[in-house]
């Protein structure tokens, strides 16, 4: 396997040649990856976000599909449908944009529950069912959705037990300044041009090195520790379950790998933490009546529980 602090360096100098001021977002998306979780993203429009999640499959050399979710988008349209030929007196399955490994589900709040539970389903079984048969999906397998903020109306917002599916939220804010200067002194940036730095050999290998990586019992320990305080959390009327902690230290294993550790710190899960819990914390009517933000929650829970 290639080295992951030269690999992880060569796609984020892949990415930051088409997208700028994203870095964070791409980190994100790598951890998540690199995890074998899936990514939820929440932004307004104009953010890059589709951008970075085209460039990204096109630096690691994985196929990728675009799915606008619409309210009139059905299952089928997502994962495919039997289709019949007349002339050979049979149904053959025509398989639909889930089948690639990459896929943004744009503005998943848009579609109603059963498109949703049909990608939410994929997500965790890894297989879709067309008619009577089962399809494997392509290994690796990885979905960003995105999600608007400011926009309600029309939309079929995620239950909490579908969120929870996400290893990742990440919240994509403005650019800088500076960043947003030179991105009006561009031309359209070209995604397809990016050359692939790696391939979906590459990707499963550091995806095994990251699974790989050691995490003490303290670091584990340290994890749940900090699921288990969101619970008691002031504020908060629903915390985080115990997916919540895989999750976790499964982030903290890929964030390791990318600095180039074999083991997990305390300071890899403190890092990750945010994104992993945020989209699992539901706070009480007063909490959010007072403006609090489960952003806050996870700061007090970091601030609250010793590290090891």
């Amino acid at each position: 396997m290639d080295d992951p602090v030269a690999t992880h360096k060569r796609l984020l100098d892949a990415v930051g040649r088409v997208v700028v001021g994203q870095a964070a977002l791409v980190e994100g998306l790598l951890v998540a990856l690199l995890a074998g979780g899936h990514v939820l993203v929440e932004g307004v429009p104009g953010l890059a976000k589709t951008t970075a999640i085209r460039t990204l499959a096109h630096a690691l050399g994985l196929g990728f599909r675009r799915v606008q979710f619409t309210p009139d988008l059905l299952p089928g349209d997502l994962v495919g449908t039997p289709v019949y030929h007349p002339d050979e007196r049979r149904f053959a399955v025509r398989k639909g944009p889930i089948f690639a490994p990459v896929l943004l589900a744009d503005e998943i709040n848009r579609a109603p529950a059963k498109v949703q539970s049909a990608l939410l389903e994929a997500m965790e079984e890894r297989q879709v069912t067309i008619g009577d048969e089962s399809f494997p999906l392509p290994r690796p397998f990885f979905v960003m959705a995105t999600q608007n903020p400011i926009e309600h109306e029309g939309t079929y917002p995620l239950p909490e037990a579908q969120i929870d599916r996400f290893l990742a939220k990440l919240v994509v804010g403005y650019p800088s300044a500076d960043d947003e200067r030179a991105i009006a002194a561009r031309d359209e940036p070209d995604d397809s041009a990016v050359a692939a730095v790696a391939d979906a050999d590459q990707v499963a290998a550091l995806q095994a090195a990251a699974a790989a990586v050691h995490v003490a019992d303290a670091v584990a320990g340290y994890a749940v520790a900090l699921v288990r305080a969101t619970r008691d959390a002031p504020g908060v009327a629903v915390g985080a379950s115990p997916r919540a902690s895989r999750w976790l230290v499964r982030a903290a294993r890929a964030r390791a790998l990318l600095d180039g550790r074999d083991y997990a710190s305390p300071f890899d899960v403190k890092r990750v933490a945010q994104d992993v819990l945020r989209h699992r914390i539901v706070l009480t009517y007063e909490a959010e009546a007072d403006g609090a933000r489960p952003d806050d929650v996870v700061a007090r829970v970091l601030a609250s529980v010793p590290a090891p």
